[in-house]
């Protein structure tokens, strides 16, 4: 057996169930493995009150959060030593890919995880870690963070297992696919791992790792019981700035169709639970943890397979479960048919992606094909069906201007969501926008500390950081007229 310390980073200051700390706990432990995570979320040194930030600026509705959840005074990096002294584990592990891609500033947590860890002398241990950034560039990762024995690129499910069976049998683990090392002063990349194609393998997963307090959650103005989760994996678009691209071109999906967007066989790689699994998980959620409200990750709800999604409305309507679900899509795929189903699936909000409402931009620049006319009428049909609208926009583009913006925010005016968020543009290595970023000179080639929710690292001349930071701070009011 051998003994696994995952650390979740997280500096967002409120509850998440990452989603890859709960696949990866269920499959280790599957295999007889020893799985503890040390959540740094609630450490009062640590976390930056992402809450606050939002309710500040009137992204979120203010709640009674923090009557819920309690605030650790003790030194981050004395307990998490203490920690590993008294588990003694054989890999630490703290950053993967999930359905969360990049969002709840899981990307950076390669580098959040590090910092942690680097004065410390674990020799004896194997220093493991992964996501987004250790597949697009496994070589600037080593150079910026040396203290790293092995990345994992793509998805690290199986080959984390694979790497903790083999040390429990004491054999040699470099050879494992999907692993990147370095050896001789070279950085050695294996062979790529088989993309996961069953789902299933891993479920039902391990929520049983988090504190109880992690399952809070604001809603609109409440606090419910609440985890992140998953249906499926992969998105079958191909816009240019997301980390999907990432993902897909590191398991060779590099064609897409033009007029779309989206890549070709994505058959392959879009994949999905099935629906008795994920019912499964569903019911048992809300009985052994009251969990009220599934905030589901898949990065496009819309384009699981339909007979998955047909059997798991009827499952779920068919049952006495008090749940709500909230879902993210992109508007061109609500239309009648599918609200009803959403509505069987008790689908409580929809988040969709405005970006910006430049619609040659996004097409010519993001390679993002939504035209505005369908997502006015997805927004519209969305209300008319009593189903919360959020909606999601980014500023700070490479090559995007403050007129931009001001565009954007009228067309939020026009569309009128029940919750607008806005997020900084964040350089992610490995996509196209990155690659533009850095070559304007808008962004550093690497962004410490990047989160999209937090702060732009933006050095564009036609629009700064602290241009970029008002918006962010009045976007909600100035689409509200609100003064």
């Amino acid at each position: 057996m051998a003994k696994i310390l995952i650390i979740n980073p997280n500096k967002w200051g409120r509850g998440i169930t990452f989603l890859w700390m709960a696949s990866h706990s269920a499959l280790l432990k599957k295999h007889n493995h020893e799985v503890k995570l040390f959540d740094c979320t609630f450490y009062e040194s640590w976390s930056e009150n992402e809450i606050k930030f939002n309710s500040a600026n009137k992204m979120y509705k203010k709640s009674d959060y923090t009557n819920y959840v309690k605030y650790n005074k003790n030194d981050l990096k004395s307990d998490l030593k203490k920690t590993i002294d008294n588990f003694s584990p054989d890999i630490i592990f703290w950053s993967s890919i999930s359905s969360h891609i990049h969002s709840e500033g899981e990307y950076v947590n390669i580098q959040y995880g590090y910092d942690l860890l680097n004065d410390f002398k674990l020799s004896k241990i194997k220093k493991i870690t992964g996501g987004l950034q250790a597949t697009a560039d496994p070589k600037k990762i080593f150079s910026l963070f040396k203290n790293i024995d092995y990345l994992i690129r793509g998805e690290t499910e199986m080959v984390l297992l694979e790497i903790a069976n083999k040390l429990d049998n004491g054999k040699n683990i470099d050879d494992t696919d999907g692993l990147a090392y370095i050896n001789n002063n070279k950085v050695i990349t294996n062979q790529k791992q088989k993309i996961i194609p069953d789902l299933d393998v891993m479920s039902p997963y391990d929520y049983s790792i988090f504190e109880e307090q992690t399952f809070f959650r604001p809603y609109n103005g409440e606090v419910l019981k609440a985890v992140d989760f998953e249906i499926s994996r992969g998105c079958i678009y191909s816009c240019s700035y997301c980390v999907e691209t990432v993902i897909q071109k590191y398991y060779s999906f590099n064609e897409h169709n033009p007029k779309t967007g989206a890549i070709k066989n994505f058959k392959n790689y879009h994949r999905s639970k099935s629906p008795e699994m994920v019912f499964e998980e569903i019911k048992n959620l809300n009985k052994n943890y009251g969990i009220s409200l599934f905030r589901c990750q898949d990065t496009n709800f819309l384009t699981i397979n339909k007979a998955v999604l047909e059997k798991l409305s009827e499952l779920i309507n068919n049952s006495n479960l008090d749940i709500k679900l909230y879902i993210e899509t992109r508007p061109e795929g609500i239309n009648e048919k599918t609200v009803k189903l959403l509505k069987k699936l008790k689908v409580d909000g929809v988040g969709m992606g405005v970006e910006l409402s430049d619609q040659d931009f996004r097409e010519k620049n993001l390679n993002r094909f939504a035209n505005q006319e369908k997502t006015i009428n997805a927004f519209k049909l969305l209300k008319e069906n009593g189903i919360k609208r959020t909606a999601y926009n980014v500023i700070g583009f490479p090559e995007q201007d403050e007129n931009s913006i001001i565009q954007t925010i009228n067309f939020n005016k026009q569309i009128n969501p029940d919750n607008i968020t806005l997020a900084f543009y964040t350089p992610y290595i490995g996509t196209k926008q990155y690659d533009k970023a850095v070559s304007t000179k808008e962004y550093d080639s690497y962004n410490f500390n990047a989160d999209n929710i937090l702060r732009s690292t933006t050095k564009s001349k036609k629009i700064s950081s602290e241009t970029l930071s008002y918006y962010k701070k009045n976007f909600v009011d100035l689409v509200r007229c609100e003064k």
